[in-house]
């Protein structure tokens, strides 16, 4: 008989004081109004389950369950201080148990590609690798402006769309290849490079390199890291997870005491949790701790750091979109913002709901495509409601998901980038670079 995940969580679920402060910042109970897709009500489902009142392959549990996005905004607000987003890691591994037939069609193919790519990196390298030449011959671009996708299926179109979006800008693609002209001695840091971050965002780890560097850091990337695990630890496959997590922990070894940088919000959330995640396992519990003790988004290693000035960029009004995980799994309100301030008279505008989950939340734009939609849509809505032409957000799945938004609603003018980018672009532009050719 399978072991509930549920039943070792009954301290973090009795935790819940039923308040409801929590609901009106969960974006799926804003917008169905259902009390069972907020917090409170998941969190009696799981009560519900954990005490075998209800079953986990029950349609209420696996509905509402799915429906979260995971956004961890409620933890914010939560005066108990109850850890949701354990809670439905936890859930969503009960949901996992049950059998496949009562998964969708592309639930049980994206449980696939997890189990049977995600864990093997050199798998991953080569489907990444055939997913960037696709994209890269604008096939995508040519199936959206065609309509033939939409024909197919919506789900197909948004998909391509997401591909193409985390495409190169313009201005990224005017740029030289950039190499530093100085000594890389200084602070030692490690850079995570991530999976869809390294595999469709590799530009994003160059620059995050090139910053670091400029404000005193002596970047390495060690060789033998994994994808962080985030997709599989929010799908339930929590073996998934603690397997990438070990190998992880083993690859970072080499140097103990330097920080480990990220730049996507999701990988950094995850990584952090790996002191959750393996707090179990003899042989890698402490090891978990020291590890998720050295992890920084490479804003917040940058305001420890403190930020060097570039040059002025052109005079485009930006804006910034916070990740959720970056914000609530990481605690980094305002050193992001702190990067975009350092740029020279960067014409910056607030955006109304920066704080709110655009919707993507990994895979859920795929398998909750009428709920993300809805999300999106209000995203959307806000940043052209701010005029902005630039919009700068710390996490590769926010990025494709409002650059997707954007292309399919005609919004072709915005340009979506990491705030990293741009500080990159601030620094060229500066001088501070060289070029291969120099």
């Amino acid at each position: 008989m399978l072991t509930s995940v549920l039943s070792t969580e009954e301290d973090k679920l009795l935790a819940c004081v039923h308040c409801g402060l929590c609901l009106e910042a969960c974006p799926t109970y804003i917008h169905t109004g259902d009390e069972n897709d907020g917090p409170r009500g998941r969190i009696y489902l799981m009560r519900a389950v954990e005490e075998k009142r209800l079953a986990p392959d029950s349609n209420a549990f696996r509905q509402h369950i799915n429906r979260c996005l995971g956004c961890r905004a409620c933890e914010s607000v939560c005066p108990a201080g109850v850890e949701y987003g354990q809670l439905l890691e936890a859930a969503r591994a009960d949901l996992a148990q049950t059998t496949a037939r009562d998964r969708s069609l592309r639930a049980r193919f994206l449980h696939s590609l997890l189990r049977r790519v995600w864990l093997y990196p050199t798998r991953l390298r080569v489907a990444f690798a055939l997913t960037r030449l696709i994209r890269n011959t604008r096939i995508p671009r040519l199936l959206i402006k065609s309509r033939i996708a939409r024909l197919i299926s919506p789900v197909l179109e948004f998909a391509l769309a997401l591909l193409d979006s985390s495409l190169p800008s313009k201005q990224t693609r005017r740029e030289k290849k950039a190499v530093l002209k100085f000594s890389t001695q200084g602070h030692s840091v490690l850079l995570f490079k991530g999976c869809v971050m390294e595999g469709l965002f590799s530009r994003v780890n160059r620059a995050t390199a090139r910053v670091l560097g400029m404000n005193g850091c002596a970047v390495r990337v060690p060789q033998a890291q994994v994808c962080c695990g985030a997709l599989h630890a929010h799908a339930g496959d929590l073996a998934g997870a603690r397997r990438l997590a070990r190998a992880n922990i083993d690859a970072f070894t080499d140097e103990a005491g330097a920080e480990i940088i990220t730049n996507a919000g999701g990988c950094g959330a995850l990584l952090v949790s790996y002191v959750h995640l393996l707090e179990n396992d003899p042989d890698y519990a402490v090891r978990a701790r020291k590890f998720s003790a050295r992890v920084r988004d490479v804003s917040q290693q940058l305001a420890s750091t403190g930020i060097r000035g570039g040059a002025p960029l052109d005079q485009s009004v930006t804006t910034y979109d916070a990740s959720c995980h970056l914000l609530y799994g990481q605690g980094a309100a305002d050193p992001p913002l702190e990067m975009l301030r350092s740029i020279p008279d960067l014409r910056f505008v607030p955006l109304q709901g920066s704080d709110v989950c655009c919707g993507g939340a990994g895979v859920y734009n795929l398998l909750e495509p009428e709920l993300s939609g809805r999300i999106l849509d209000e995203k959307l809505l806000h940043i052209g409601e701010s005029g902005a032409q630039v919009l700068a957000t710390g996490n590769p799945g926010c990025h494709m998901q409002i650059g997707a938004g954007a292309r399919l609603k005609g919004m072709n003018s915005l340009r979506v980038c990491h705030p990293v980018e741009l500080l990159d672009e601030s620094y060229a532009r500066a001088g501070f670079y060289k070029t291969q050719a120099d």
